[in-house]
This record gives structure tokens, C-alpha cells and sequence, in this order.
């Protein structure tokens, strides 16, 4: 574990998903949390041994599957997520933990080790920008589309440390789950900028980085909207996109041992960019009638 500034740290070596965690006054806040049971209680630990206070909140940085099945391990009264996040969850299929746990877990006595887990909704929402406040600490929250429509930010300005879930993650192939990269490359742009105050930046998925990493994620989205947008101009169908998955494949370092769950990931973020472009071209036909 790792303390950024006072009160402020971060756990990079946890599977799947980075976290972080705010001491204030009144308890921990905690940003995401570890998916699999064990990390958890690592969690847990780590912070009691920091100070023996409670969980007060968890934020959400997206709807990801990472980041829904630890906090059932957190009992925390409060979990604040963006409006579209909380929708999301709300609307789960029957399926949804079932088939995540079976994404997760490897064999059967891992799975064993996810016996109770539930996915708690959300108790607080919000559409554009959020304050927490326990005892003196702020905590600011910024929605600020990325991967996906209800993704967030959580800025400290005073510090400089931004935590920025999934639109930023570290030699790895994104995760692209909503028809937002439009916006997700203005959020990029807006956090390159020098009057926007986070000089450390701590990314869904990774170590902790600069503003430097923003530009890899950048690229790799403006290259896939190139070649997806020419592909659909040309008429052909949205299948066709498997054809530049080797392509973005490249891009970044893949262990032969992913190859498979990387490729469909490239795919599944090809096939939400078709759809992106070919929405946009609905919305543009009907603001002309």
C-alpha cells in the first residue's frame, strides 16, 4: 500500500482493478474495491492496521464487474455512484453475479470462495458533479464519460491526485462498454490540460502514472474510431470489425495466455464504436426532419 499524501493511499497489487481508499475524520472512503474475496480481507486489513475506524463509503467508479462484487465485503451505509452507474445496477439481469463470479474464478474451490456474495445497489447518485463531505475531509466527484456513460472521477486539487477509474489504465487493452468514446477522448483532452490540477494520476487498472499515460489510451481510441468509422462509411456490417482486431492488437502487450479474452475485448470496443457511429447517424437524420 501506498500513501499518496496524508490520509491518501492506493493498492496497486490486487487482481484486476486498482483501489484507493481516503482516511477522514469519520472513517474510511474507499474508491472501488478488491473483486475477489481474499483481496478483500487484504484490504481490510491493510487499512485497520493504518487506523481502526469504519468503512463510511465506497465510490464507484464505474459499473465494471471488478468493481460490483467486493463491496459486499465492506458493509459500508453509503455507496455513491454516477445516475447512469446506479441504473445499470438496477436493471442487472438474473444472471449477472453468476456469470461474473464464473468469469473470475478459475476452478471450483475459488468459486466456493465467493459463497454470500451479493452486489449492494447504490444509495446515493448523481448526474454531473458531487461532494462528499466526512468530518473536515471534501471529497469532490466529477462525471466525466469514459468506458462507460456513468464512469467518474474522483479529483483532490489541494493534493493533486486524480483517481480515474477505467478511463485510464496502464499497458493494457481498454475496456470500451459504452457508445461514449466521443467523450471519452474530450475527458482525456480536459485532464491534459494544465490549468486541471493532478499531477498524480491513479488509473483503474495499473501503477500509478502521469498525465503522460492519458495519451496511449488516447491514441488507441482515435485509431479504433478511424478505422471502425471507414469501415462503416464503406457500408459493411458490423461484423466486419474483427477484421481490425489484429490491428489494435498490437497496440499494447498481450500475454499469449489472454490472447483469447483480449481479442473479444478488442472486439466487443469495436463493435460499441459501430454503434456509436452508426447512432449518431440516426440522432443526425432525425434533427433534420
Amino acid at each position: 500500500m501506498q500513501e499518496l499524501a496524508p490520509g491518501i493511499f492506493v493498492e496497486t497489487g490486487f487482481r484486476r482493478i486498482t483501489v484507493g481508499a481516503i482516511l477522514t475524520g469519520d472513517g474510511f472512503v474507499l474508491i472501488d474495491t478488491p473483486p475477489y474475496p481474499a483481496d478483500a480481507r487484504c484490504w481490510r486489513d491493510m487499512l485497520a492496521a493504518v487506523a481502526d475506524v469504519p468503512v463510511r463509503a465506497i465510490i464507484l467508479t464505474d459499473c465494471h464487474r471488478d468493481r460490483l462484487l467486493g463491496n459486499s465485503w465492506f458493509d459500508a451505509p453509503v455507496i455513491v455512484a454516477h445516475d447512469e452507474t446506479v441504473a445499470y445496477m438496477r436493471n442487472l439481469p438474473a444472471a449477472f453475479l453468476e456469470t461474473s463470479v464464473d468469469a473470475l474464478t478459475g476452478d471450483l474451490p475459488e468459486r466456493s470462495t465467493f459463497s454470500g456474495v451479493h452486489i449492494p445497489l447504490p444509495t446515493v447518485g448523481f448526474s454531473h458533479r458531487m461532494q462528499l463531505r466526512f468530518g473536515e475531509r471534501v471529497v469532490p466527484l466529477l462525471a466525466m464519460p469514459g468506458p462507460t456513460a456513468g464512469s467518474l472521477w474522483v479529483h483532490l486539487p489541494e493534493e493533486r491526485i486524480l483517481f480515474t477509474g477505467d478511463s485510464i489504465i496502464v499497458g493494457q487493452h481498454p475496456y470500451i462498454s459504452s457508445a461514449t468514446t466521443k467523450d471519452w477522448l474530450e475527458s482525456l483532452t480536459v485532464l491534459r490540460r494544465s490549468r486541471f490540477a493532478a499531477d498524480t494520476i491513479v488509473p483503474g487498472r495499473g501503477p500509478v502514472v502521469d498525465k503522460s499515460a492519458t495519451e496511449p489510451i488516447s491514441n488507441y481510441l482515435r485509431l479504433a474510431r478511424r478505422r471502425v468509422q471507414g469501415l462503416y462509411r464503406a457500408g459493411r456490417p458490423r461484423a466486419d470489425t474483427s477484421a481490425l482486431v489484429p490491428e489494435l492488437l498490437d497496440v499494447f502487450p498481450c500475454d499469449d495466455g489472454d490472447l483469447e479474452r483480449v481479442q473479444r475485448r478488442i472486439k466487443s470496443g469495436l463493435d460499441r464504436i459501430y454503434e456509436e457511429f452508426k447512432s449518431n447517424d440516426k440522432n443526425n437524420e432525425s434533427s433534420e426532419r
